[in-house]
């Protein structure tokens, strides 16, 4: 079976039933966002609203917005992984709520529902919160102290309302959404978003929501347009939103419904501090100090492909691409893709040398440098590997042998503590290596992935959709 973080990783077991074609990558540093104001208000505006958003978690560590609006009304989610809501206007009281569970795994799609409805006499249903359908029980509930008909920001004619930022413009959502939808004048359920898996009933995926009517302000966030992402497509409603800091790059085919591989930033192996972006595909690693990263998806058998653009090195680093068959030891050794103890890592350093376990290193291929697209083929059914520069087969194409290990995982690493390294990587979901390349548009075998180069024959992205088939 393949390994996943722990999570709902959306559906990884069948391809039928409705698909989600893309979602919206947003990068913090980037300082990424989109509003708009309402120019009248409908009925119940700012008494009553749903907020649909599926979110997969960048930079876990921080504080990032989902939605926002007047002064202090927004959703986000810590740091630490609460979901904190805080309702106030101008100036005056805050009634906030803050959720119970921790959202704190960047491999999973996690659906987030916030039903607000002040008109409700029952203080404990004006503001509700759902993860996965599952409600929360929340911990901080002075939202309870509302009055009825206590009018919130939301949907109000001329306050912006924002998706991905806090009102002062800080805070900024890292990582990425999708099915983001607005419904003016409607308290709904989850159930009006998403249904359990049919074959694997514990697994909560998205649904059509097409036909459901947003209302005079809301809108529905498909993404599908690259040109522009903040398309309203419900064809009714709010009038577009208005991108800043977002790009065609930023439109990516990782969804709650085919889950891409990503950087695992939970697992690493360092002596120095790896810093993780564009959605855990981008990691430079520590000047001073090691670094070692992992995918967060391994399989257990299959074919497997990935690419890795080289953005920036420094002379003394010693970058590594390559495999391992046991995270769990490499991270425990803080190994350096075999050159330690690990006898299940396979190496691809970029002074053109390769190791196999804790082996010296072999002369193998190309040095590699800035601007060279690397990538790696893992067979784990012929316990294999080939690595390509610039979509030309290393060693004259011959396979590195490696020895049969548990779960194999994607790795990369810095294993100098003299420099440091800028690298990004498309398991599928992004052919344009976060805006430095244009995409080719090279799909695998089974249809899936945006490749810069064709993909070997037999070999397939890792996302859950191929995981369910292949691995």
């Amino acid at each position: 079976m393949p390994l996943i973080l722990s999570g709902n990783v959306a559906s990884a077991t069948a391809d039928a039933g409705y698909t989600v074609a893309n979602s919206c990558r947003f990068n913090d540093d980037d300082n990424p966002k989109m509003t708009v104001t309402p120019s009248s208000s409908g009925t119940n505006a700012g008494l009553k609203y749903t907020l649909s958003a599926w979110v997969k978690l960048g930079n876990i560590g921080a504080d990032k917005t989902i939605w926002s609006c007047s002064s202090d009304t927004y959703i986000y989610i810590t740091g630490a992984g609460i979901i904190s809501c805080n309702f106030r206007r101008d100036g005056g009281t805050n009634y906030q709520y803050e959720s119970t569970r921790r959202l704190r795994d960047p491999s999973a799609w996690y659906h987030i529902v916030m039903r607000v409805d002040t008109t409700d006499s029952t203080d404990a249903d004006k503001v509700q919160v759902y993860v996965n359908n599952e409600e929360d029980t929340p911990s901080i509930t002075s939202y309870q102290n509302m009055a009825d008909d206590f009018e919130t920001g939301g949907n109000v004619s001329g306050i912006e309302q924002r998706i991905g930022v806090y009102s002062d413009g800080s805070l900024d959502f890292d990582g990425y959404m999708a099915e983001v939808i607005m419904v003016d004048n409607q308290s709904l359920a989850p159930t009006s978003f998403g249904e359990y898996d049919s074959d694997t009933p514990t697994i909560w995926k998205p649904k059509d929501i097409s036909d459901i009517s947003v209302g005079t302000n809301g809108y529905y966030l498909d993404f599908e347009d690259s040109s522009n992402l903040g398309n309203n497509a419900a064809g009714s409603g709010s009038a577009d939103l208005t991108e800043t800091n977002l790009a065609a790059a930023d439109q990516m085919t990782d969804t709650p419904t085919n889950n891409y591989s990503t950087w695992n930033p939970l697992s690493i192996a360092t002596s120095g501090t790896p810093t993780f972006s564009q959605g855990n595909l981008q990691v430079i690693t520590p000047v001073s100090g090691l670094g070692w990263s992992i995918s967060t998806i391994g399989a257990t058998s299959g074919k497997w492909y990935a690419e890795v653009f080289v953005v920036a090195y420094a002379s003394l680093d010693r970058t590594a691409i390559g495999i391992t068959g046991d995270p769990i030891g490499s991270l425990a050794g803080n190994s350096n893709i075999g050159t330690l103890t690990n006898s299940l890592d396979v190496g691809y350093w970029q002074n053109g040398y390769s190791a196999v376990g804790n082996s010296t290193d072999t002369d193998y291929g190309d040095v590699f440098v800035v601007d060279d697209l690397m990538g790696i083929a893992l067979n784990i059914d012929d316990n294999e590997v080939i690595f390509y520069r610039n979509n030309t087969a290393q060693n004259s194409g011959t396979a590195i042998s490696f020895t049969a290990g548990s779960t194999y995982h994607f790795c990369l690493n810095d294993g100098s503590n003299g420099g440091g390294n800028t690298t990004v990587t498309n398991f599928g979901q992004d052919g344009t290596f976060a805006g430095n390349k244009t995409a080719q548009g090279n799909a695998d075998g089974n249809g899936y992935g945006d490749f810069y180069y064709s993909v070997p024959s037999g070999f397939y992205a890792l996302c859950t959709k191929n995981l369910a088939k292949y691995g």
